[in-house]
């Protein structure tokens, strides 16, 4: 008997993962909007300046990556981040086929900008940041055991 069995209804929309996930992203990105409309950001913009401010320079398959997303989905949003003045895409110098994504020093500069962000989001949510580590951390075990699923899925096919 699977904890399964103790759920009145497993298909019930409130019992469901995805839903509770969906919800809750599009609720807290909510939350992000305003403070990022300022400074010309959306939210996966955002993540794009984050992964840059601490690992730049970048070729697009190393941030496609670390943001785990398709390098097809990149790029409109690093062409925006170029026409904005806040990343360079020029050709690597060792292999013509990468680009190699660096800050412009006003990208540099959006980061003192940006690090108000944290304290104030964990203001508006109103929870412990302890509550929201934990969270964190279970939705990194999320994640992972979602991409082993699909791992196995792929080799299985």
């Amino acid at each position: 008997m699977s904890d399964l069995d103790d759920i009145a209804d497993p298909l019930a929309l409130e019992n469901q993962v995805c839903f509770a996930l969906a919800v809750a992203a599009r609720s807290v990105i909510a939350v992000y909007r305003p403070l990022l409309e300022p400074m010309g950001l959306t939210h996966p913009q955002y993540l794009v300046m984050l992964a840059l401010w601490q690992h730049a320079p970048l070729s697009v398959k190393d941030l496609s990556r670390l943001l785990q997303v398709e390098p097809a989905t990149l790029s409109p949003l690093l062409k925006r981040l170029e026409a904005s003045g806040y990343v360079h895409r020029p050709r690597a110098s060792d292999d013509e086929r990468t680009l190699a994504v660096t800050l412009t020093p006003a990208g540099r500069q959006l980061r003192s900008e940006a690090e108000k962000i944290p304290p104030t989001i964990v203001g508006r949510l109103g929870m412990e940041l302890s509550e929201l580590q934990h969270l964190h951390q279970v939705l990194m075990q999320v994640i992972a055991a979602a991409n082993d699923a699909n791992n196995a899925q792929r080799a299985a096919r």
